[in-house]
């Protein structure tokens, strides 16, 4: 059974296992890019994702003699970072999914920037905060979905392992999801901020 670990994980586990020096900071650093995205897109506070990235990665170091590489270590580290998260969040008694109103319109934005390297550059950081405003806008589940799949590029039997939701309901949310992204997009400027 291929689990998708990679040797390296199983030596630098060991290597923490073992004490050696700067074997955890390593793991750290392999890890710390997707722990805080998943936090970030849940809690949307740098000030708490960070303290919550620090809490996973304490529990990391305490139960890593109970990681059986079973799964790959990243998607072992997503999930204790997922359950912090959900943790903190059901604590704050924030709506994971929120709801998706109305009908979202399936067509994208399309903008016209060739009238000028200046005017293009403009109009794509126009519309590159505007598609993260609109992102912003998103309940913390689909934030976290999205972020996963297309910016840490994770396949959804990885994001099932990291959620623990069945690669249906993650390819529901996904779907839905980049539809009301679609549908805030074509708002005229300024609706979604």
């Amino acid at each position: 059974m291929d689990t998708g670990e990679t040797p390296s994980d199983r030596d630098l586990v060991a290597a923490v296992l073992a004490g050696t020096a700067g074997a955890f900071e390593r793991l750290v650093r392999d890890h710390e890019r997707l722990c805080w995205h998943i936090l970030q897109r849940l809690v949307r506070d740098p000030e708490e994702a960070r303290d919550l990235c620090q809490e996973t990665f304490l529990r990391v170091h305490q139960r890593l003699a109970q990681y059986r590489h079973e799964s790959p270590l990243k998607g072992w580290i997503g999930r204790i970072a997922y359950t912090i998260g959900l943790r903190h969040l059901e604590q704050r008694r924030v709506a994971l999914a929120g709801t998706l109103d109305g009908e979202a319109s399936a067509h994208a934005l399309e903008l016209e920037a060739d009238a000028g390297e200046v005017e293009g550059a403009y109009l794509e950081r126009e519309r590159a905060s505007r598609v993260h405003a609109a992102i912003d806008a998103l309940p913390p589940l689909q934030r976290t979905l999205l972020t996963l799949y297309h910016l840490d590029e994770l396949s959804i039997p990885e994001i099932t392992g990291i959620t623990g939701l069945p690669s249906g309901t993650i390819k529901s949310h996904l779907f839905r999801t980049r539809a009301r992204l679609a549908g805030l997009l074509a708002e005229p400027a300024g609706a979604c901020a």
